[in-house]
């Protein structure tokens, strides 16, 4: 059971944040910095506070408890997935969450850097997630 709700949340995460990079990062690159950075603050701020964060945290926990599960078995493929879905934790903790916080403190001028730097790093999380929902999907269908 934990598998597949660390498989769901990481599906769930990486259609999150494919979406940003493919749409609502672009949308907000046509507004003014003023507008897309005041837009941008208070997505993040509910993302913080709102379901997502349930989501995030769900996965995360999930994830980790897969990996503490299949390392003592030698479990590849469950280990793959766990490392795919933490990876994907990972960069959010390390890059996109201080970029968030850096562009509530430095306002419109940071956007520009933060808009490409951010996006970068979201799509990298984007495809770690996806990557281990591909593996498990390609594990369970030889299973």
């Amino acid at each position: 059971m934990i598998q597949v709700i660390a498989v769901v949340g990481a599906g769930l995460l990486s259609g999150v944040y494919a979406s940003f990079s493919t749409m609502v990062m672009p949308a907000l690159n046509r507004l003014g910095h003023h507008e897309a950075t005041a837009a941008m603050v208070q997505i993040n701020r509910k993302a913080e506070r709102g379901p997502f964060i349930v989501i995030f945290a769900s996965a995360a926990v999930a994830a980790t408890a897969l990996a503490v599960a299949a390392a003592p078995r030698g479990a590849g493929v469950e280990l793959a997935i766990a490392g795919a879905s933490l990876a994907s934790t990972v960069v959010t903790v390390a890059v996109n969450v201080p970029l968030n916080r850096r562009l509530e403190r430095d306002g419109a001028r940071f956007w520009p850097e933060y808009s490409r730097r951010w996006t970068a790093a979201n799509t990298v999380r984007a495809g770690c997630a996806a990557i281990a929902v591909i593996a498990a999907g390609a594990h369970w269908v030889d299973s």
